[in-house]
């Protein structure tokens, strides 16, 4: 997805305008540079699961040379999130349990989870706001993915999808601060979407700065494309359509019931060939939303482990 991009005329009034900054896109780009890799198990855990020949004790040799990342997905196992049953010591049992694919979405989560949130900025919109609207989005995501017929061990990366498909506000709101507020508050003032905001007034928007952050850390594709594209559904025609679709209803579902808050009070309705493609009708509302508390709940480890 291109940076935006929409020229504002020399002759505009400027009290109408809350910033305009040309640079801004190489400041995020700076911005990107500064935020720490992904840890190299974590790095390593995306490579080897790449390999279709892959099997849990090469993940296992690879997870349990970082104590710390083995801690945090032995907590997220046991959670009442995965509601096993039975205490797991064993991480290749775990793995067995789990699934390779679950287990490499457990890894990207808390890796990014411990990353960004360790890189918030001092002002700018509510981060506490800003991770519970994600929690809700990620967990609405697999919801809708089990409603979707998904198979079950593809789950967890519809969650993983939805967590951080607004990523991209984190370096726009460190970046911007206090003008970030401002144009939160410009977009609500003129019944608009943060989204059409940051294109009137930026030259980059949030999906393309956390477009620029996934890709330099290499993330799965579908990762990238729902970043990228969870504002724009219509325009995407890639492979990874079906969650693209998936988290664009989940994110508006998550906006119109003010769970959370990421900026955003006037949702734009995705379009109708956004909800045929996903093969989703807002008839299954009432079942999603009567389960999304307690889903919330299950899932807020992931904010607490990081």
């Amino acid at each position: 997805m291109n940076a935006k991009q929409g020229a504002i005329p020399e002759n505009q009034d400027t009290k109408k305008i809350i910033l305009k900054q040309n640079d801004l896109t190489e400041k995020i780009k700076n911005y990107i540079t500064e935020i720490p890799s992904l840890p190299v198990s974590a790095n390593k855990v995306l490579e080897i699961c790449g390999n279709i020949n892959v099997n849990p004790s090469d993940l296992n040799k690879v997870i349990s040379l970082d104590p710390v990342l083995t801690g945090k997905i032995l907590q997220l196992i046991n959670s009442a999130y995965y509601g096993l049953g039975t205490h797991i010591k064993s991480l290749v049992r775990a793995i067995t349990m789990l699934g390779l694919n679950t287990v490499k979405n457990l890894v990207l989560s808390t890796a990014v989870l411990n990353i960004l949130q360790k890189n918030k900025g001092k002002k700018g919109i509510n981060i506490k706001g800003f991770w519970h609207h994600s929690l809700c989005v990620g967990v609405i995501s697999k919801l809708l993915a089990v409603k979707q017929g998904v198979d079950p061990k593809d789950y967890e990366e519809y969650f993983t999808a939805g967590l951080l498909h607004d990523i991209g506000k984190i370096p726009l709101n460190a970046v911007l601060a206090s003008d970030y507020v401002r144009l939160v508050n410009k977009s609500d003032e003129e019944h608009k979407t943060l989204y059409e905001t940051e294109n009137e007034n930026l030259e980059i928007n949030h999906c393309a700065a956390g477009g620029m952050i996934a890709s330099a850390w290499k993330l799965d594709s579908s990762i990238i494309d729902v970043i990228s594209y969870h504002h724009n559904a219509c325009a995407y025609s890639g492979d990874n359509t079906a969650i693209v679709c998936n988290t664009a209803i989940a994110n508006y579902f998550s906006v119109v019931n003010e769970v959370g808050f990421a900026g955003d009070r006037k949702p734009v309705k995705p379009e109708k060939k956004v909800w045929d493609t996903a093969g989703i009708s807002e008839d299954i509302y009432p079942d999603v939303l009567d389960k999304l508390n307690n889903e919330i709940e299950r899932a807020r480890i992931f904010l607490q482990i990081s």
